[in-house]
């Protein structure tokens, strides 16, 4: 490949994007390799779709290597196939739906299971057929609420998903490591750095879920490391270690309902109790309890209470992750009128009559989850379900039992790894993959089996696996650049080299001779040959555009050299021209 900036339909800009928040969004622009034409849809020009293509092979090539076999399915779908796993309704306003002229109902896909489960069970019927691994690599289509970031958070976006299909649960868990093992293959080629996570399913469903995970300053994901151990995990899955209660539930007192007047917020009730009721408490000793309210797709919205400790927030990103595709959002004063037994600000679990069964809530018929930071034997102190009155040593097990549990409080730096109990830290990164056993949701829904050596039929279980292509490119972007710009890795750059003929002299000629006698050899050549154009502008571009390997033909032409940069490490050397051509090989193999 020979590509020459006199006639490559490129311009690069020297200012930022105004709408261009991280520094991916920002280059990729500018290097004038993508531009957009919609909020989260943007084009590819000849250079950003080198660059996506790069990455796609690398991708393809591990699948291959794998054993899996691509196929390709229309990104247009009929309503019917989403309509029978319920994903039709549970999209919500993410689908892009519309109607073809004779009314019937069709979506772009946002991802496939569907598609794939239907296309297996048509070809399928025999045991002896299984296992499959089936990929393709297709654009997606998703209404994003809020598109941000370029590329990194698009309503249209390339992304690599595969599916499993297996006889028994063991055969799942092994493609599931042949795709965790293909994974990590993928992302070592693409120079990226990267951490495998614990991770919730959400709307796929299933079981066993990892995301691999960028980390990166502008990341929209969080998640968590232990000091310790090799435990990681983005905070929607994380399992915190549970506190130790300082007593067990017989040498707690029995509820006592104290007075408490205006204290509707945990700071207030907190120094309420120590000045007046000779308690010695801090905000973790008390159990907050907030309203907030869910609903399933297509129904109406109900009533969730969640109790964590009083030290801590409720994370509603949290919350949804784990319960998708339900929507969470905190109740507001309205939805509490509907239950006058509500009473804002003093709400407790525990029953009127100190009991454990028929708690407050249940009587209210309002379900209540706790955060497992609320362990069972642990006392706390709560609202006691009426106006300026709260409860001392409620006991959870003994005078309330929670409906379940979930993690609810948003993490912090600092807590205890749930595994070896040593502390976390925090920090933020982009999901450039994720991996699940999804189990037999879909082979339900469309009844796909296999007739058995023994003519009875086996439900298949299945595995989902993604890869997001063309969010890869701006991942690269947000990790691989300086000051100066883009700095690609060598598997995925748009050229091997890129030759700078500065203009002067027969310096435009040799870098031609130069670039063809390197695309003879093997090499991907981008060359500068623009008459014109200065060489301060050309040196800005070279290192713009991020190509790994540059020979500049200057002014050392003249004496017999030319000059070869590594865009990486930013070293020059002088080197003779008549070596050129080998030198350049070996940096490019290097």
């Amino acid at each position: 490949m020979l590509l020459r900036m006199s006639t490559l339909f490129l311009r690069t800009l020297r200012e930022d994007p105004a709408d261009a928040e991280v520094p991916s969004h920002k280059l990729l622009v500018r290097a004038g390799l993508v531009r957009r034409a919609a909020p989260g849809i943007y084009s590819w020009l000849p250079l950003g779709k080198i660059v996506l293509e790069n990455v796609a092979q690398v991708v393809r090539e591990e699948m291959n290597r794998m054993g899996a076999q691509e196929v390709l399915f229309p990104a247009l779908l009929p309503r019917e196939s989403y309509e029978a796993t319920g994903r039709w309704t549970e999209y919500g306003d993410t689908l892009f739906r519309l109607k073809d002229r004779k009314g019937a109902d069709y979506l772009l896909g946002p991802t496939h299971e569907e598609m794939f489960t239907l296309m297996v069970k048509g070809e399928y019927g025999s045991y002896k057929d299984y296992p499959v691994i089936l990929y393709q690599i297709q654009t997606k289509y998703r209404d994003e609420a809020r598109p941000r970031a370029g590329i990194l958070r698009g309503r249209e976006f390339i992304m690599k998903d595969s599916y499993s299909f297996d006889l028994d649960d063991e055969g799942l868990k092994h493609s599931y490591e042949l795709h965790r093992e293909a994974y990590i293959k993928t992302f070592d080629r693409l120079g990226l750095d990267y951490k495998i996570v614990f991770a919730t399913s959400g709307a796929m469903g299933g079981s066993a879920s990892e995301e691999f995970l960028a980390p990166c300053p502008t990341g929209e994901d969080t998640f968590v490391q232990c000091t310790s151990c090799d435990y990681a995990a983005n905070t929607e899955a994380v399992v915190l270690a549970a506190p130790t209660p300082a007593a067990t539930s017989k040498e707690v007192p029995d509820v006592k309902v104290l007075d408490t007047p205006q204290t509707p917020t945990i700071e207030t009730l907190v120094a309420y109790m120590n000045e007046h009721h000779g308690l010695s408490i801090t905000a973790a000793d008390t159990l907050k309890n907030v309203v907030l309210k869910t609903r399933k797709p297509g129904e109406d919205w109900e009533l969730l209470v969640v109790g964590v400790p009083g030290d801590r927030e409720v994370d509603l990103d949290r919350l949804e992750g784990q319960l998708e595709p339900i929507e969470v959002d905190q109740a507001d004063p309205e939805d509490l009128a509907k239950h006058p037994g509500l009473v804002r600000g003093y709400i407790g679990p525990q029953g009127r009559a100190g009991t454990a069964d028929g708690g407050h809530l249940a009587e209210l018929g309002i379900r209540y989850l706790v955060d497992p930071l609320v362990t069972p034997g642990s006392a706390w102190v709560t609202g006691a379900n009426e106006q300026d009155r709260h409860a001392a040593y409620v006991v959870r097990g003994r005078d309330f039992e929670p409906d379940g549990e979930i993690g609810a409080v948003n993490v912090r730096e600092g807590d205890r790894c749930g595994r070896c109990g040593s502390t976390l830290t925090i920090s933020r990164g982009i999901e450039i993959g994720h991996i699940f056993q999804l189990g037999r949701k879909y082979a339900d829904a469309f009844s796909l089996d296999a007739l058995g050596p023994d003519a009875r039929p086996v439900r298949i279980t299945m595995g989902s696996y993604g890869i997001g292509v063309s969010r890869a490119v701006a991942v690269i972007a947000e990790q691989s650049h300086d000051e100066r710009g883009l700095v690609w890795p060598r598997e995925i750059a748009p050229a091997d080299v890129h030759i700078v003929g500065t203009g002067k002299d027969n310096q435009i000629e040799v870098a031609l001779d130069l670039a063809a006698r390197l695309e003879a050899r093997g090499l991907r050549v981008l060359v500068d040959d623009r008459a014109g154009v200065s060489p301060g502008v050309k040196f800005n571009d070279a290192e713009l555009l991020g190509v790994p390997t540059a020979l500049v033909v200057g002014r050392g032409l003249a004496q017999g050299v030319v000059e070869l940069r590594d865009r990486k490490a930013g070293t020059k050397d002088e080197i003779p021209l008549a070596e050129a051509v080998d030198r350049v090989i070996a940096a490019c193999a290097s």
